[in-house]
């Protein structure tokens, strides 16, 4: 039976995808920012919904659609609760709808800046396996290799000896793996058995903890 620290690291990213579109105040392309505000009008059972972003040069607003004229009783009713309520929770996660801000925009800019929070799920006694789940809630612009390299104090060059020696294995079947960015399930997992101070180094990094 394998002797295994096993944590889960959930990553937040920090700042919103932010599109570029034709300002009508700046009268280019500019990069704007979500409002964290909704925008509804209903016409009888009909309803829109608009998410609204402001223009981070001049402030002036675009509204990126939600729904368009769709039948109230065909909304999810979680849905349109959050959308009258102006849920900030389900905003945020709209927010990083990559697919569909790409669709109306002509460029998104994505950001590498996160928390991590970082928590033991099991662990046991003289353990000399390494597990770490990763939970990404949001899309974020940061690989895998510069992840595991910042959080673990490892040079990226000593990172990557690791992997081509097996000592660290992702469940993928990508070989460039490491070189693309960090993904919701992913698990790293890192034969430290000949690593004399593992208990020392490794892991108050991996858990977070000092002590």
């Amino acid at each position: 039976m394998c002797k295994t620290l096993r944590v889960r690291w959930t990553i937040i990213a920090k700042t919103p995808p932010q599109p570029w579109i034709a300002c009508g105040g700046c009268g280019g392309l500019r990069a704007f920012q979500s409002s964290d505000k909704i925008r509804l009008n209903a016409n009888g059972r009909k309803l829109d919904a608009w998410l609204i972003y402001k223009c981070l040069t001049c402030e002036k607003t675009w509204n990126r659609p939600i729904l368009e004229r769709r039948n109230v009783r065909d909304i999810d009713p979680v849905i349109l609760d959050a959308l009258q309520s102006n849920d900030r929770e389900w905003i945020r996660v709209e927010t990083f709808n990559l697919e569909a801000l790409r669709r109306k925009s002509q460029r998104v800019d994505e950001f590498a800046d996160f928390e991590i929070a970082k928590q033991i799920e099991r662990e046991t006694a003289d353990w000399t396996r390494l597990e770490i789940e990763l939970v990404v809630p949001f899309p974020i612009n940061t690989r895998l290799d510069r992840l595991l390299a910042s959080e673990l104090k490892l040079s990226r060059s000593r990172l990557q000896g690791l992997h081509d020696d097996g000592m660290i294995r992702i469940d993928s079947s990508r070989a460039d793996i490491m070189r693309r960015r960090i993904k919701h399930g992913i698990l790293v997992v890192v034969d430290l058995a000949k690593e004399a101070d593992r208990q020392q180094s490794w892991k108050p990094l991996a858990t977070g903890d000092p002590a």
